[in-house]
């Protein structure tokens, strides 16, 4: 075998780890780096070192560390109560409101395991307090933080436009964003629809039902001056990546470091709330993607990508195998560092098409499947749920869903990736 047949070959069984084990990959892809980079490429550990992704590595640290932070002091959390303290109305837009809360705390940054986190165990007991169908009510949440999960200032989102601009697509952060969002918001209508949610009971909820309003705050909503600090930083700091073009990591370690210096935030409690094996598996499978570069097996790996698919069918095709991958694997932690650096690649093998398209496709593809109880979404979904005959059928339909999604996201893709991409 050529070394490039090698780091190809490794890449693969990384992928196949990702799915069938509980491995961090991210290990398991620095090993291979290693073993397959000096063993069979001859290259020297410091040119593998070289593959690190230090930037990405620091952004995404950075951004980790500061909403981990306004976790660890409970600032999302009143928020989230204060945001449901403002639904009222009637039960039946009740889902619509979880997929809109969902989709903004996911664009703010924390990203969508962490919204899911924050919603699913108020919004599931509400939905089953009120008579909202809780297969609705876990679709609307986890749609709706997914489909905020690739704005430029989340870590999913930083990881995916860190890798298009590996493969030269670089500088789409608002269409990233845009794409994943309204393919999301396009699902979640059709199910809210299709579900018939909106011929729900029209009554109003009760006092119980969700946190009282603002003009009566509850110690579960009441904001106390650490929380106003915290919201000032990350407003400052979002201001200033917005609008004064700061360095997205290294401005949020400037912002984490004054909420510790002044006490707004437990450095230690902070520190274990940081995702660091989502960390670990990117930079490790970034490592073994510089050894397949460096290799030529990159091209191999496109090659292989191209003979399923034709210029008028790519961004279908990759759309459909990413989503099946992503299905049982990680999909910021596996399949966007795996599959967006060969976009530009790929074009070029099947003869055309447009590597940002592609790149698009596999994006939408990959995050569409994840509301499923097979990903950390679908899961928080169903443990938030204390019935156990409810939980094993919110559990059978959410699998249905999620593998149903590969369908659907290849097809999204194929209509919608082309368009948008040359808008």
């Amino acid at each position: 075998m050529t070394p490039a047949a090698w780091a190809l070959a490794a890449l693969l069984l990384a992928i196949v780890l990702s799915v069938v084990t509980r491995l961090n990959v991210g290990v398991v892809a620095l090993a291979l780096a290693w073993l397959v980079g000096v063993g069979a490429g001859g290259l020297s550990p410091e040119r593998i070192i070289q593959g690190f992704p230090a930037s990405l590595f620091l952004t995404l640290t950075g951004v980790s560390l500061l909403f981990a932070s306004a976790e660890a002091n409970g600032t999302l959390e009143r928020l989230t109560h204060r945001g449901l303290g403002l639904v009222g109305g009637q039960a039946r837009w009740l889902p619509p409101v979880f997929f809109l809360l969902a989709g903004l705390i996911s664009s703010a940054g924390p990203g969508a395991i962490l919204a899911v986190a924050l919603l699913a165990p108020l919004g599931m007991p509400l939905a089953r307090r009120v008579g909202i169908p809780l297969f609705l009510m876990a679709l609307m949440i986890g749609l709706g933080a997914n489909a905020g999960n690739l704005s430029p200032i989340s870590s999913v989102g930083v990881i995916a436009n860190a890798k298009m601009a590996e493969a030269g697509v670089g500088g789409h952060e608002g269409k990233v964003w845009f794409a994943n969002f309204a393919a999301h918001l396009l699902v979640a209508v059709a199910a809210f629809l299709g579900l018939r949610g909106h011929r729900l009971g029209g009554d109003r909820l009760g006092p119980t039902a969700a946190s009282s309003g603002p003009s009566e705050p509850t110690t579960a909503t009441r904001l106390e001056p650490r929380h106003w600090g915290t919201i000032v930083v990350i407003a400052g700091w979002i201001l200033a990546v917005l609008v004064s073009k700061a360095p997205l990591g290294l401005s949020a370690f400037l912002a984490v470091a004054i909420l510790f210096g002044t006490g707004t935030a437990a450095e230690s409690d902070t520190l274990k709330r940081v995702p660091w094996g989502v960390i670990l598996m990117v930079a490790g499978v970034s490592v073994l993607i510089g050894v397949l570069e460096t290799t030529g097996g990159m091209d191999l790996f496109a090659g292989l990508l191209a003979r399923l698919a034709s210029p008028a069918t790519a961004t279908g095709v990759i759309a459909f195998i990413t989503g099946a991958i992503s299905s049982y694997s990680s999909t910021s932690g596996v399949v966007l560092p795996a599959f967006l650096p060969t976009v530009a690649t790929l074009a070029e093998k099947v003869g055309g098409g447009d590597p940002l398209a592609l790149a698009l496709a596999i994006n939408v593809g990959s995050s569409l499947v994840d509301v499923s109880p097979l990903s950390t979404l679908g899961a928080l979904c169903v443990a938030a749920v204390a019935d156990p005959v409810e939980s094993a059928q919110l559990f059978r339909r959410l699998l249905i869903w999620g593998l149903s999604m590969t369908v659907v996201g290849a097809v999204l893709s194929q209509l919608l990736a082309g368009p948008l991409a040359r808008w």
